[in-house]
């Protein structure tokens, strides 16, 4: 993590943490014309709400343009993390070992920067993960980026499946082509 984004980290973190919920990481995108800074906020025991976002929005807004940290314009982004968290520090690494990630590194590793893997361990100068049954030690300081892949079937979405598990019935049982007693109509010919 750059050190531009460990000062607004330490200036923010506070703000988040008084209005109950943490500062799980942030993004900078600078631009000539425009640059980005999100934020990620999570909530203890419940789900982000639009509301949480408009608020961190609010308060950290006011604090930013105070201090002014980012030279230029920029536009502020305060975001749920979502299914595909990104994934920031050590902790937040340790929190999901047993996942699958898409990492990211600065540099290569064993010829190859992108990784999707599953998180066995991690410490706070490492990770290690296990990809096609090879482990490997990732450097924190290597990670450019970092999320987790969602399971959508743990969670009860997969592809066709329906919310409680189910399978979907077929629209197409009654067709002529699985039915071989079917009798095919000719098409009416246009004069």
């Amino acid at each position: 993590m750059s050190q531009k984004l460990q000062e607004i980290e330490a200036l923010l973190a506070p703000v988040v943490a008084d209005l109950s919920l943490e500062l799980l990481g942030v993004e900078y995108a600078p631009s000539s014309h425009r640059s980005l800074l999100r934020l990620y906020i999570d909530a203890p025991d419940r789900y982000v709400t639009v509301d949480d976002c408009a608020l961190v929005s609010r308060e950290v807004s006011a604090l930013l343009d105070v201090n002014d940290p980012i030279d230029g314009q920029y536009v502020l982004e305060v975001s749920s993390p979502g299914f595909d968290r990104p994934l920031f520090k050590p902790e937040h690494y340790l929190r999901y070992v047993g996942e699958t990630a898409k990492i990211t590194l600065h540099l290569p590793m064993d010829g190859r920067r992108r990784f999707t893997a599953e998180i066995v361990a991690a410490d706070d100068a490492e990770v290690r993960v296990r990809q096609d049954g090879v482990e490997f030690m990732l450097a924190f300081d290597n990670i450019q980026k970092a999320r987790l892949v969602p399971d959508f079937s743990r969670i009860g979405f997969a592809a066709g499946a329906h919310a409680d598990g189910s399978e979907p019935e077929s629209d197409v049982e009654a067709s002529i082509y699985e039915d071989p007693d079917a009798v095919r109509k000719p098409r009416s010919s246009l004069k």
